[in-house]
């Protein structure tokens, strides 16, 4: 095996995020309050609050609940309604870390207080949601983001760049997974009513995936879903015809070891990238032609700082998010798609959906 050592800089990537030195005109610190108290917050706690951003408020619909997360993480100010939270003065941009079904109408609200704002995944649940969502933040001047963590990792961008200059040839098949062991049936995950479901929760990793390093939406999709005692979906398998008739498959769910990986088959090779959603500081890509295996490390940098960091270079510099509403409506289109598929048990037209074209390569923002 030929080992390759290439700095993600030498091969061209762009590091974007990770160099955390702040310009002059970022000497004042960006102020985050955070929507909901779920587990996934502990994660941003201390991006939040790092060099440029200071974390001033966090608010519950149980204020003793926003009173005892504000105590344990030494926020200085919590709210018992989201509404104050979005009318307090104090804040510049929200993280909105709620159940699916609570993503749009929160995240148009804080767009109307003139607050930025930084959304789990998925960004909403119809395209219809996210184009409201993107006409809110348009109407009043603020920068809302969909929080795909991996999107920000170096890993992707080279992954994505790598297939643009032909490493394994022109692009035949992807291949994906995401799954992991949830159990018990008392999770938003599995609760119907709040949007829950495998392909809305992890399912929409891979189809963000394939759809960014393809830099195209697919035209048609179908799926076959297992559903569980809650009546949401907690396996999934799915197959997506991308242009030129590409084809992507992945499975994913809630009924297997934690286990995520993304491969795309060329006409001339192969590239791993046996990471992709869950990437450490230092991740490795691997391309197989013929009979040699190039390893290229990649070095990266902390997911949910590159993020926030994200979010405020956006609403401080002017500069796009790297996740917009209008590359969100993409992948939420493809998973309205895929769950119609399984319903009905026909192979589902994407472009029905109303997304817009865009064909193999199309350079997107990056």
């Amino acid at each position: 095996m030929r080992q390759v050592t290439r700095s993600c800089t030498e091969r061209g990537f762009t590091r974007l995020g990770y160099n955390r030195r702040m310009s002059s005109a970022d000497s004042r610190p960006f102020r985050w309050g955070i929507l909901g108290t779920a587990r996934i917050v502990r994660r941003l706690v201390e991006p939040l609050r790092s060099q440029g951003h200071a974390l001033v408020a966090v608010a519950s619909r149980d204020r003793g609940r926003a009173e005892a997360f504000a105590r344990d993480w030494q926020i200085p100010r919590a709210h018992g309604a989201y509404d104050d939270l979005l009318a307090d003065p104090d804040v510049d941009a929200v993280y909105i870390p709620l159940p699916n079904a609570l993503h749009a109408a929160w995240t148009i609200n804080a767009a109307a207080a003139g607050k930025h704002v930084l959304c789990e995944k998925p960004l909403a649940l119809t395209v219809g949601e996210v184009e409201a969502m993107g006409e809110a933040a348009a109407r009043h001047g603020v920068v809302v983001a969909e929080a795909f963590m991996y999107r920000h990792h170096p890993v992707t961008l080279a992954a994505r760049q790598l297939v643009l200059e032909g490493a394994v040839g022109s692009v035949r098949h992807l291949r994906g997974a995401f799954t992991f062991l949830l159990t018990g049936d008392h999770n938003v995950r599995l609760d119907p009513r709040l949007g829950g479901g495998g392909l809305w929760d992890i399912g929409c990793y891979p189809v963000s995936w394939m759809r960014y390093v393809l830099g195209a939406d697919p035209l048609e999709v179908s799926a076959t879903i297992v559903t569980g005692s809650t009546g949401v979906d907690v396996a999934a398998a799915a197959t997506l015809r991308f242009p030129g008739d590409i084809l992507g498959q992945f499975d994913c769910g809630f009924t297997a070891p934690f286990r995520t990986e993304m491969q795309v088959v060329g006409s001339e090779g192969v590239l791993d990238v046996p990471h992709p959603f869950k990437p450490g500081p230092t991740e490795v890509i691997v391309v197989r032609r013929g009979d040699e295996t190039t390893e290229v490390p990649i070095e990266g940098g902390p997911l949910y700082q590159l993020q926030v960091d994200d979010l405020r270079r956006a609403a401080r510099e002017s500069v796009p998010a790297r996740v917009l509403p209008s590359e969100s409506r993409g992948n939420v289109a493809t998973l309205v798609a895929l769950y119609e598929s399984a319903r009905t048990g026909r192979v589902i037209g994407v472009q029905d959906s109303g997304i817009g074209k865009r064909e193999p390569g199309t350079k997107n923002q990056e």
